[in-house]
Formats: C-alpha cells, structure tokens, sequence
C-alpha cells in the first residue's frame, strides 16, 4: 500500500508548503477587520474561533462527495489516487481559500456577486442560477443519500419516507436558525463521529495490510468509460468541488482574522481529501478489484458499499458508528446547502434576514421544490449535481484568478487549474451520453479544446482591461475597528 500512504503523506506536507505559499501569495492582512465584526447581526455574521470554524467548514463541505464519489472513482483503479492528491492540493484547496478569502474581503460576500464584481455584471444573473440550482440539487442528494444509509442501518424496517420527513425537519430548523444555535453546537459532536469512521476505516486497512493497489495509469473501469473527463465528475468533493465555493461564505462571515483563513479553508480541503483517499482504499481492495465493486454498486448502491465497508472492517458495532459518521457528512452539508441558498436569494433581492419570518419566505419554498426532486432517481440527480458542481468549480476558479491577476500576484496557481476544469466541463457535457450531447470522444476533445481557449482568450482581455482602470479590488472597512474583548 505504498502509493495510499504516499498519497496521504503528500496531501499533509501539500499544507504545509503550497498551502502557505498560496497564502502568501494571497497577501492576508492580520489587521483588517472581517465580515464577523463588520457586518456582525447575530445571524449570519457571528465571531467564532478557530476550531469551530474548521470543524463546521469541513462538515460543511465534506457531503456524501468524498464518501460515494471516490467509492465509484475506485472503479477506475490508482488513477482515483492521482486525481485526489493532485487535484486537492492543486486546485481543490486553491479553489476554497482563494473563496474564503476573497469573500472575507468583500464583506461575506457569495459567489453571485463575487463573479458580479470580478467577472461582470452578466456574470451574476448565470452563476447565481448555476448555484442555486446546485444548492438545490446538494440539498436533494443529502437528503436521499443519508436516508438511504439510514434505512440500510435498520434493514428497511423504518419507512424511507419517515426517514426523509425528519431530515428535512432538522434542515429546516438549521436553515432558519442563527448559525451559532444549532450548527455551531451540534458539529462538535458530528466531527467526534466524523472522526471516527475515517480514520478508523483507515487504521484498520494499514494495520490489516489490505491489498490496496498500487500506482498505475490503467484505465481499470468495467464499463470502459473514459477517465478523460468521466473521472473528474466521479471525485468532485475530496478533490475539486463547486459546492464549496457556496459554503465558503457561510464561514468568512464567523472568522475573526484573515490569518486563520489557511486552516479552515485550504486545511479543511486536505482533511476531506484524506477522507476522499480512505474510501477509495477500501472499496479498492475489499471487493477484489474494480468487477467485484461493480457488482456490489449495481446491488446496493453507493449506500450499500459503505454498509458493506464499515462492518468489513470495524465490526457491527464499530461499523454502525462508521455508517452514522457518513450520515452526519451529508446531513451537515445540506443544512448549510439550503442555509447558503436562503442567503444567496435574500443577498440578490436584497432581503433583510434579521427576522425569523423573512427567512421563512425564502425557505419554503426551498423545501418544497427539494422535495419533489427526491421523487426522482437518485444516478440521475448525482449526475446533474456533478456537472453542475463542475461548473460552479471552474467560475470560482476564475474569480480567483482575476483577483490575482488585478493584485499583480501569480495568478497562475489558479488560472492553470481554472483552464483544466473548463476544458472537462465543456468536454463532459459535448461527450456524456445522458444529459450531453452524446457525441464521439475524440469530436467532443476538439471541441471542448477550441471552447476552452476562446473562455481564456476572453478572460485575458477582461482583464487586461480591467488592470488599467481603478478598479476597487477589496471593500474599504477602514473606518471600523476591532472593540478587543
């Protein structure tokens, strides 16, 4: 199990060197004030310390994506292994501290008005409609997904739907709650469970000596499907996620200083890319190979692999804990799903949330179009929720990269990853069979290719052009102070 515990290693010392290179390339400044004391209304923008925050920021982002995507990425073989650590360290992180970052700078900004303010105003009207349909399609997923486990935990013996009637209770008291009320005091003890069933899932595969496979670029899938570009809409979360880019915000609005920015945004994509290597290990080498996964995901689904997974490895009762640690991720990252679309919507209408009932406006309706979505078949929400998680990704992607170009630093850490993603984006949706275009792989590479370079070309001459006026590149929060204590 070299390549695994290679893997790992390199995703912790990519923290501790790109992570604090791309902050310094970032410029964080200790002294300016943030969104927590600025904007602070005891709702959304409530000061909050480290720990709290890294711990709800990893919830947050670590949904089902880093347990059910890398379990069917496993299907490709090692070349799951690769995309995590290069794409978590490299763009993945990136992709969240340039996020939380920037946010921060804008007053808690969402990424509507961030693309709004750095990539034009036409910008805000496509990706606020490319993210609230994601936080809609998130909230779905992790909603059915955990269900699903649920029922699985109780042999089918509780009705699917009752299982679903209390999520959806619990998310409603989230969403409408102030954050410091029930998220920033249950998370503490989701994260133990959290805790738990990764790590434990990961000693025992070392310590067992599992036949994890090994570096290869084999292309391993039963179903031949190509790993250009199929493979980087398997593994989103755990490697490079859009959804993120929604629930960044939430957090720049509780941080008390921009120098915490490194652990909780760029750290927290290193933890759950972890989480990402541990479930692609095991469904890698429990089910003897990519045939025997296969077989067990047409039978089960992603829900029945975990199921199979934890009491493979921890026991009944150790492998019950582990199943209710990857409820918990789905749960704590649709919450703040539906929370992230209430204030999006209440942020574009410009809706005060002070009042309880202003933001039962907003949720309402939410909740009812997210029900009607479970009704539909579960592979068919992931893949829409996939591509537009994609989507998201690459347009966050490029706000930071406009943001550094305008600062005059090296923008490159994230046009680089921003040019990758919108190639796969175009060259998915021209080749995906389903809900693409359906054509030849080859046509769909040329295509996707002249796409990409004529959204560089335009980015460039944006910003060229933008880098010659006097563009304010940061709020002015000048004449607020810090009161200590």
């Amino acid at each position: 199990m070299i390549t695994f515990l290679v893997s790992i290693v390199l995703l912790i010392v990519g923290y501790f060197t790109y992570g604090k290179y791309v902050e310094k390339v970032f410029g964080h400044n200790e002294k300016r004030p943030t969104p927590a004391y600025v904007n602070q209304d005891g709702v959304d923008y409530v000061p909050m310390s480290t720990p709290k925050n890294s711990l709800i920021q990893l919830l947050n982002i670590a949904g089902t994506g880093p347990v059910f995507g890398p379990i069917a990425g496993a299907l490709y073989g090692p070349a799951a292994f690769i995309w995590i650590v290069v794409g978590c360290i490299f763009a993945g992180a990136v992709h969240d501290y340039l996020t939380g970052m920037i946010s921060i700078r804008n007053k808690g900004a969402h990424l509507p008005a961030l693309a709004s303010k750095y990539l034009g105003v036409a910008m805000k009207h496509v990706v606020n409609i490319f993210a609230l349909l994601l936080l809609l399609l998130v909230g779905t997923v992790f909603v059915t997904s955990p269900a699903m486990l649920i029922s699985n935990l109780f042999d089918g013996k509780v009705a699917l739907a009752v299982i679903v009637g209390v999520i959806f209770a619990y998310y409603i008291f989230a969403t409408l709650l102030p954050i410091d009320k029930i998220i920033g005091r249950l998370y503490p003890y989701f994260g133990a469970l959290l805790i738990f069933s990764a790590l434990g899932i990961g000693v025992v595969l070392v310590f067992t000596g599992a036949p994890i496979p090994e570096l290869s670029f084999e292309n391993m899938h039963p179903g031949l499907l190509p790993i250009f570009p199929m493979l980087f809409f398997t593994i989103t979360c755990g490697a490079l996620s859009g959804f993120h880019a929604t629930q960044t915000p939430i957090i720049s609005r509780t941080t008390q200083k921009e120098g915490q920015g490194r652990k909780i945004f760029y750290g927290m994509m290193i933890a759950e890319g972890i989480i990402a290597m541990i479930w692609a290990a095991a469904a890698m080498s429990i089910f003897n190979g990519p045939v025997g996964l296969n077989e067990i995901l047409a039978a089960g689904g992603p829900a029945g692999v975990v199921s199979e997974i934890s009491i493979a490895t921890l026991g009944a009762v150790g492998g019950t804990l582990a199943i209710l640690g990857v409820v918990v991720l789905p749960i704590t990252s649709g919450d703040t799903a539906f929370r992230a679309a209430r204030m999006i919507i209440a942020d574009y209408f410009k809706f005060s949330q002070a009042k309880i009932l202003s933001r039962l406006w907003i949720a309402i309706p939410l909740f009812v179009l997210s029900f009607a979505l479970t009704r539909i078949d579960f592979n068919i929400l992931w893949r829409y929720f996939s591509w537009a998680n994609g989507v998201t990704a690459v347009i966050a992607l490029w706000v930071g990269a406009m943001y550094l170009f305008l600062k005059k630093s090296n923008h490159w850490i994230a046009t680089v990853p921003a040019t990758f993603m919108t190639s796969m984006v175009f060259v998915y949706i021209i080749y995906e069979p389903t809900m693409g275009f359906g054509m030849e792989l080859t046509e769909s590479y040329i295509l996707g290719t002249v796409a990409t370079l004529i959204v560089v070309a335009m980015f460039f001459a944006t910003a060229f052009k933008k880098r010659g006026t006097n563009f304010l590149l940061d709020e002015d929060v000048s004449g607020y102070k810090v009161h200590e204590g």
